[in-house]
């Protein structure tokens, strides 16, 4: 049983969504712990003026916060998937167990691929539970996630007004966070005064509309600034039942481009796996598949890959395309300091 325990990736690939524990009864303003005060680094999964798991990097690899240029505002994916006897729909930002997970998981493997470009920070939110996207009840889903974000809102405007002096800016988000990143960037951003110091958006592992923005586009080049890339990845041939539509973003995220030619796994610089330290080359591959606004990866080879059985590879949009992202990010911000 030890070969077949693979780590993070792996188990994520395999959980099935029979392990979530779904909250019992409706939501409750009386259930929900007390906000987080953006003014203490432990509401903070990651800040540049602390240790954390954002500033761990590959073998190889610099951590670059401390002259960076530019800042970088994560937003983590859902980690909150309940427990027996829970009544609460957001996630509890005390919880030293929850806040452990978020930290070894997206922080760790998602947060730190910025810290080449950028001071990293990543606020702890009251993140809704996995299965507010799943229930019927769309009034419940919405006050759910209306309050995560609301949390989201307030350490972005906590960290303009303490951190930010004036400093170009990268929105980076995963799964849920990309549900509120794009809240965020339409408040925050779009057609306002902010805009100008809008490095580019990393919006990825939930549909982003091509036209979600009135004033920010899809990114067409790897240079481009100002404007934003999106991406969710299944196994090549796969296609999903729902979400699908040519009205979605798609960035190829080894090309830097939206079209759909095939890009070879050779052109891939390195993912990540169960380990931060050792870097993967040439494990994914890519193709933008634009009719129904996906991204196609070949099934990567490596020890424990016959555990993917499941052909949604969400989980590592993120993880297979590390070293590209990391690259691509620090060339948009050379760019952009340029002008």
């Amino acid at each position: 049983m030890k070969y077949l325990f693979f780590g993070l990736l792996v188990l994520a690939f395999t959980n099935c969504k029979s392990v979530y524990i779904t909250p019992k009864g409706d939501f409750s303003e009386a259930k929900v712990t007390k906000a987080p005060d953006y003014a203490k680094s432990a509401y903070w999964a990651a800040l540049p003026t602390k240790k954390d798991e954002a500033d761990g990097t590959p073998k190889g690899v610099k951590d670059e916060q401390a002259n960076a240029k530019v800042d970088v505002f994560f937003m983590h994916p859902t980690i909150y998937t309940g427990q027996k006897g829970d009544d609460q729909w957001n996630g509890p930002v005390n919880d030293p167990a929850l806040n452990k997970r978020v930290d070894e998981s997206t922080i760790r493997f998602q947060a730190s691929i910025f810290n080449g470009v950028g001071k990293v920070y990543a606020p702890r939110y009251r993140q809704a539970h996995i299965n507010a996207y799943y229930i019927k009840d769309q009034a419940k889903a919405k006050q759910v996630f209306d309050l995560a974000y609301e949390d989201l809102k307030n350490a972005f405007q906590y960290y303009l007004d303490n951190y930010n002096n004036g400093r170009p800016i990268i929105i980076a988000s995963h799964s849920q966070g990309t549900t509120h990143s794009r809240r965020l960037v339409k408040e925050f951003f779009d057609g306002t005064a902010l805009q100008k110091q809008f490095v580019a958006g990393y919006l990825v592992g939930i549909p982003v509309l091509k036209n979600e923005f009135d004033n920010i586009p899809v990114c067409q080049t790897p240079s481009e600034t100002g404007c934003f890339t999106a991406w969710r990845t299944f196994e090549n041939g796969f296609t999903p039942k729902s979400y699908t539509s040519d009205k979605v973003a798609v960035t190829n995220p080894l090309t830097w481009t939206t079209d759909d030619t095939p890009v070879a796994k050779t052109q891939n610089k390195g993912a990540v796996l169960r380990k931060l330290k050792k870097i993967y080359p040439e494990l994914a591959s890519a193709q933008v598949v634009p009719e129904d606004g996906i991204l196609w990866a070949d099934k990567p080879k490596f020890f424990g890959s016959f555990l993917l059985k499941d052909p949604n590879y969400h989980i590592a949009d993120f993880n297979f395309y590390y070293m590209n992202v990391r690259e691509n990010a620090q060339e948009r911000a050379a760019a952009f300091l340029a002008k």
